[in-house]
């Protein structure tokens, strides 16, 4: 039998609910709004700032609605004069030592406190006293403090122990002395800080980098998605004319619930710095000189002219969206170039099943394992949110974590099973006590670090992981445990499109690499790939596509500049496999061209045309050639089928793939907001100073 469901009255009206529903949940299902400031849907319930209040038949006083649980029989009245009367006084409570800087204030006109103080606030001020006024604290270089504002909700408290897992805000002296503030004075460690500014509900914490920029009416907004990881969050772009203002995080349950990291919240400001806005040819003294489209199209095609396709290659960097890939596998197929790869860390391992280089549990399912081991990986610096979704089912216990591979702080207790890939068959052979504990769990997982196949082993840890993860019961009919955590937005999408090494004699990242380097390659396309050792290339003529003046832009010998993420409508494929598509929020810079478009211009100039004139033919080309890409947001089940070739692991330690979270990119590494972070915060982490 199931739990009874009591049912109550709300003003008049008779409501069933579920067993611990709260009388604010209550009437939430019934449509009622009830003012409150320190309850929230995603946090453990303070019951601090009484906003709330309604008034319970045969209760002695008013009750905090968010804090009482429903019962059988209860008579609740939200809109009675008492009721009223009694919000109008915690509200004159709340307002004695609230500063009156609205039209200064960043949080004006988003204010949860702005909006119910126009709701049950008073007039005028019956206090005489003189103002409390409280110190600023340092909370680094993305929060900038105001905290006379504070009321006292604790979000912000609940929200670093409970979401964040760092637990590095309390609450100092009591009564009115109550202060809010680092537990070490110094700036917030956690990936997931930047939450606080919307976890706030007055203007005591608000976005330093944002800091009086804007006003939200001012803003245009555009649903779209991050491209900083691989987890696809979903985003809000607001922008201001040409520029991009800020990036906020938008409600959805699968992947990101209602938080981002820091990196997509802040390196926005990156966008408008470094940008390449015109073609540019390198001339004769070496130095590279502005052109025309048609200029730059004109040197590329004399210089490919007479070249042999297999002295040809093609690198897609980590933020090419799904039409660009497609639209330039097709060229170098026209081009009979073989040589290309998507995989710019060099990782070598079997692409042929999808089900093997992405997360087969999708993210929300996370919830529901029950053990998880994580190899060569470290989900706080590679995949935030993946990393949050983790804690969040660690912190409702019923979960052991065990990791192979360098020690971190992931905000959570784990099992350190071993330091490299021999650790995989210690466990497959019962050899470690973790192996019962995946024996005995119902819904155990695995999740292998992109990363931890691009070593020279890469090719037997993925065949190792699969066979442990059949192995130890993690693969079913309702139930898939093995998972890969790429890095990069661009891979699964890449993956999903071929782009690797084609032909029996293709070349992918290394063997082009080394081929540039040994005078056998004498071209390179270089589309939007940057993290590769351009020291390697040679005299090897270097085109690059892209939006930044970054590393591959330094080398190159053509440069063509290219819309970012912001700037264009494109398809791209997150860790789990879902489809997602990014939205233009605002024009490109300069002479800038989506990715798609300058490919189909270099087709007509190589005279090898591409039958592509807007972004919706080569999307409808690329999706009549892999029909998953146009079913947008769904997360196909993978067919789990044999894959990779075993081998040998290696006794050498797994590293760390991601040394530096806020500089993984050519966006990030320009972005003055990811730079503050990397000085000061990064040495911080790194030393694990008491946080």
């Amino acid at each position: 039998m199931g739990c009874p469901m009591p049912k109550l009255t709300i003003n008049g009206r008779e409501v069933e609910v579920a067993e611990g529903t709260s009388v604010l949940q209550a009437c939430e299902q019934l449509g009622i709004e009830i003012p409150r400031f320190c309850y929230h849907e995603r946090l453990s319930v303070a019951g601090s700032c009484r906003m709330c209040l309604v008034d319970v038949e045969k209760a002695p006083r008013p009750v905090a609605s968010c804090a009482m649980p429903c019962s059988e029989g209860m008579v609740v009245h939200t809109d009675t004069p008492a009721v009223k009367a009694e919000r109008q006084a915690v509200m004159e409570m709340l307002l004695l030592n609230h500063p009156l800087e609205c039209p200064v204030c960043d949080q004006g006109g988003e204010c949860d406190l702005q909006d119910i103080a126009f709701a049950y606030g008073k007039d005028r001020c019956r206090s005489r006293e003189v103002r409390r006024r409280v110190r600023d604290k340092a909370m680094g270089p993305l929060i900038v403090t105001a905290m006379t504002r504070c009321i006292h909700c604790t979000r912000c408290i609940r929200f670093m122990d409970e979401i964040a897992g760092t637990h590095e805000l309390g609450g100092f002296y009591r009564g009115e002395h109550l202060e809010i503030a680092p537990l070490i004075e110094g700036p917030l460690l956690s990936e997931l800080s930047g939450n606080l500014v919307d976890v706030c509900p007055v203007g005591a914490l608000t976005s330093k980098p944002y800091a009086f920029r804007a006003r939200p009416w001012e803003l245009t907004k555009t649903e779209s998605i991050d491209v900083m990881d691989a987890v696809g969050s979903a985003i809000r772009i607001d922008s201001r004319g040409g520029e991009v203002m800020r990036i906020v995080p938008r409600l959805h349950e699968g992947i990101n619930e209602e938080w981002i990291g820091d990196k997509t919240r802040f390196a926005c400001d990156g966008l408008r710095l470094q940008r390449l806005d015109t073609p540019y040819v390198r001339g004769s003294d070496g130095k590279l000189q502005p052109a025309s489209w048609a200029e730059a199209l004109g040197v590329i095609a004399a210089r490919l002219k007479n070249v042999q396709p297999s002295r040809i290659a093609a690198l897609a960097g980590d933020l090419v969206d799904c039409e660009a890939l497609f639209a330039m596998g097709q060229l170098l197929d026209k081009m009979d170039v073989g040589n290309r790869d998507c995989r710019q860390d060099g990782a070598v391992y079997d692409t042929s099943v999808r089900a093997a280089y992405v997360m087969n549990t999708p993210i929300a399912s996370i919830e529901k394992a029950d053990a998880v081991l994580l190899v060569g990986v470290n989900p706080r610096t590679e995949a935030t949110m993946v990393n949050a979704r983790l804690y969040k089912r660690w912190r409702r216990g019923g979960m052991a974590v065990g990791v192979i591979g360098q020690a971190a702080d992931l905000g959570y207790a784990y099992e350190h099973v071993g330091y490299s890939p021999v650790a995989l068959r210690d466990v497959m052979d019962g050899k470690h006590a973790f192996a019962s504990v995946l024996k005995a769990a119902k819904n155990p997982m695995i999740i292998v670090g992109a990363g931890a196949l691009a070593r020279g082993d890469g090719e037997a840890i993925h065949a190792a992981a699969r066979e442990l993860a059949e192995s130890f019961g993690m693969i079913r009919e309702d139930w898939n445990g093995f998972n890969v955590l790429q890095q990069a937005a661009a891979r699964v999408g890449g993956l999903d499109l071929g782009f690797v090494p084609q032909g029996q004699y293709g070349m992918g990242v290394r063997s082009i690499l080394a081929a540039a380097q040994g005078g056998r390659l004498d071209a390179l396309y270089l589309l939007g790939a940057d993290e590769i050792d351009t020291a390697h290339l040679g005299k090897t003529f270097v085109i690059y596509q892209g939006s930044h003046g970054d590393r591959g832009a330094q080398r190159a010998d053509v440069v063509l500049p290219a819309a970012a993420y912001t700037e264009k409508d494109g398809t791209y494929v997150n860790v789990e496999g879902r489809v997602q598509r990014t939205r233009r929020a605002v024009p490109p810079v300069g002479e800038a061209m989506e990715d798609w478009a300058i490919i189909a211009a270099l087709s007509r100039a190589l005279a090898r045309p591409l039958p592509y004139e807007t972004v919706k033919a080569v999307r409808g080309a690329m999706i009549a050639k892999h029909p998953h890409l146009g079913r947008v947001d769904d997360v196909s089940v993978n067919a789990w089928q044999p894959f990779g070739k075993g081998g040998t692991l290696s006794l050498q330690a797994f590293g760390a793939a991601v040394p530096n979270y806020y500089m993984t990119n050519a966006i990030c590494r320009v972005s003055p907001t990811m730079a503050a972070c990397t000085a000061a915060i990064l040495p911080l982490q790194q030393k694990g100073e008491g946080k």
